[in-house]
């Protein structure tokens, strides 16, 4: 995992190599990379995808998913990340720590996984691997502990020394394949010394045995150090550093040693927690194959020769082909078909998947991306994904008449394969809305339809996908009465509503006493208030961040339907939610620019100019980095801009930051037009 660009599949490639998969480097400017296979990343150079492979290292397995470093690819990382036991973060050894370095570093500390870090491209000129070191620390605040020192840097960059072994090592042969063992370099014993106490004072603090030697000024052997920092990384504790260039096949073989050293095993994640879909008690599985079988799909994907494949992971228990499982969401039962091991986009058949491993079924019709597959004797529900909602959104339409049903299907299997991308129909135009990441990723959508699925469609401008927020505290009291002859309709409910923070969503809280509305008519009325929150109130767009308490009601004992309880509690959120006052939100992103100095000025006063904010400027060596805060809705055509800005010069990443609202003149505009 990492920024784009800090060369995870050139890595990954060398990875391939050095274990025996592949016979031939692949290149990735060269657009025949084993784990870039689809046809929009070898044209652009970039992962789109994460990709799984299984090799094979000193005798042991590892199993390996070569994730995108785009933001708008970040829901790939976050799902391989919930199901893997380890990651290595790149960096590369000249930019550092970049921003979506730190998006994906968060994103596995939610997941608490062990992380063991790569600095990639030191035959770059101003590699600086200890300066990347000292950037983990200060950015991601990461305990982080070099365990190679670079013989040399740059065009220079021979070899490593390490840390642990105290010795030192060239690579050479072609494909740098031979590993050999060479003096430590006479300016480098100094340093060398440095960083082994330094790896064993840190050692030290975490374990009881290293830190008996070193209180009695012995040095501990290496044995022991390696114990100890495996116990550390498993647990979180540290992150040991390697360095290298994947490019020039240089390094890659010790970051291989670490993973095998360091990184934990299945067993060593000994226990997976989850819930009984039942009884909503914690249940408690252990890695073993002889255990109840429980599994977690985290990747659906349309396969043009097999149809829908389903990647999962399996956390306890074996997965045999042909075998029934259950899934607790659906509550029903699915028929596992072939079991395939997926090495990018290659297949290979097997009869059974054993616990840890990762592989991808076919037959599986009802299973989404985060479900559980279990065994239906002993049912759990694993913790499943969160996903970050679609910023961006585009109107499609199918060239022709024909092509109608075509398109929706093709869009219905992408949204199935892709959580972050949503299609919708707008009920008032008629048009089908699709949103997602950022504009990379609906070009990629739409590239795929035409390519994949054979579907010509026509895109609009792109929309930004606002939000509606309440300014205040309101109350109502809302009746839903229908008479027509027979059977009425009546449903009544008392409202409180008050707004929240940024991020909160939307909670329902019953506080009615002494049964005034049935048990039963809650949850509608939650559904109603749901629904009405999701059409939007000012301008159509999902009203959020606000907590709802349904305080009182009345019901009629003939005439009370759900139905009617919905309506009733429908009207009741847009009654209430006009008193409180509506605004706007719209998505901030968090952008950012490195310029050449020159280009400073323009850059900043094209920033200003688009209603973002300066949040930071940092000089350095041979440019200045600009974090600032700008509207999506001023970010369209964006890359053009800074090119001619800078002529050429200046690169820029963006992530969404914030949801805040929107001025009021261009809010009136807004609501204008969606009111035509």
């Amino acid at each position: 995992m990492a920024h784009i660009d800090a060369g995870k599949t050139t890595l990954s490639e060398r990875i391939l190599f050095y274990t025996g998969v592949s016979h031939k480097l692949g290149e990735v400017h060269e657009g025949n990379a084993t784990m870039d296979w689809m046809v929009q990343e070898q044209e652009r150079g970039i992962t789109i995808t994460s990709a799984a492979t299984t090799c094979f290292w000193k005798g042991h397995r590892i199993n390996l998913i070569d994730t995108p470093g785009h933001v708008d690819f970040t829901a790939e990382v976050e799902r391989s990340l919930r199901v893997l036991d380890g990651a290595v973060a790149v960096f590369c050894a000249v930019g550092g720590v970049q921003p979506q370095t730190e998006t994906v570093w968060r994103q596995a500390k939610k997941y608490k996984v062990p992380t063991i870090a790569f600095v990639n491209k030191m035959d770059r000129t101003g590699a600086n691997f200890f300066k990347v070191v000292a950037d983990m620390h200060k950015k991601l605040g990461a305990s982080v502990v070099p365990m190679v020192i670079p013989i040399g840097a740059e065009a220079e960059f021979s070899g490593i020394v390490d840390v642990l072994e105290k010795k030192a090592y060239t690579f050479t042969g072609n494909e740098g394949q031979v590993v050999t063992e060479i003096p430590v370099p006479a300016d480098l014993a100094g340093l060398l010394k440095e960083k082994h106490n330094y790896l064993i004072e840190c050692l030290a603090e975490v374990d009881e045995s290293v830190m008996e030697v070193f209180l009695n000024d012995q040095v501990p052997p290496p044995e022991m150090l390696k114990e100890a920092l495996r116990k550390a990384v498993v647990s979180g504790i540290l992150v040991p550093a390697y360095c290298g260039s994947a490019f020039k096949n240089k390094g890659v073989q010790f970051l291989l040693d670490a993973v095998v050293t360091c990184l934990p095993s299945p067993v060593d994640i000994w226990e997976t927690r989850g819930m009984n879909p039942d009884t909503e008690q914690t249940e408690v599985r252990t890695a073993g194959d002889e255990k109840s079988f429980s599994a977690l799909a985290f990747k659906i994907m349309s396969d043009p020769f097999v149809g829908r494949l389903v990647f999962f992971r399996v956390y306890s228990g074996e997965a045999v082909r042909g075998v029934t499982v259950y899934n607790p969401r659906t509550r029903k039962r699915e028929r596992l078909g072939r079991l395939l091991l997926m090495h990018a986009n290659h297949r290979e058949e097997c009869e059974e998947i054993f616990c840890g491993d990762i592989a991808a079924a076919v037959g599986l019709k009802n299973v989404t991306t985060g479900d559980t597959i279990c065994d239906e004797s002993n049912p759990i529900v694993l913790e499943s994904m969160h996903f970050p909602e679609p910023v961006i959104s585009i109107a499609v339409e199918p060239k022709t008449s024909g092509d109608r049903d075509k398109l929706y299907g093709a869009l219905g299997a992408l949204a199935d394969e892709d959580p972050t991308f949503t299609m919708k129909s707008d009920p008032e135009t008629g048009q089908t809305i699709i949103s997602g990441m950022g504009e990379l990723h609906l070009e990629i959508i739409m590239d795929r339809l035409r390519r994949e699925f054979n579907v010509e469609a026509n895109a609009g401008q792109p929309e930004v996908a606002f939000r509606e927020a309440i300014l205040r505290k309101s109350e109502t009291d809302s009746k839903f009465v229908r008479q027509s002859g027979g059977r009425g309709q009546y449903g009544h409910c008392v409202l409180a509503m008050e707004p929240r923070e940024r991020g909160h969503g939307i909670t329902i809280e019953n506080k009615v006493v002494g049964g005034n509305i049935p048990k039963e008519y809650i949850k509608p009325v939650e559904q109603g208030i749901r629904e009405a929150a999701q059409t939007g109130i000012l301008a159509g767009y999902p009203l959020t961040d606000f907590h709802v308490d349904i305080l009182d009601g009345s019901y009629h004992p003939v005439d009370s339907s759900e139905m009617a309880f919905k309506i009733a509690a429908s009207m009741g959120l847009k009654d209430a939610a006009r008193k409180a006052g509506l605004v706007l939100l719209e998505p901030i992103m968090k952008v950012e620019v490195t310029t050449p100095d020159e280009n400073m000025g323009d850059i900043i006063g094209d920033v200003s100019s688009r209603r973002g904010s300066i949040v930071e400027i940092e000089t350095l060596d041979t440019a200045s980095r600009v974090v600032a805060n700008i509207p999506l809705s001023e970010l369209f055509g964006y890359a053009t801009a800074i090119r001619s800005l800078s002529k050429g010069r200046a690169s820029y990443t963006m992530e969404p930051f914030i949801f805040e609202r929107v001025p009021d003149a261009i809010q009136k505009k807004i609501v204008e037009k969606t009111s035509k």
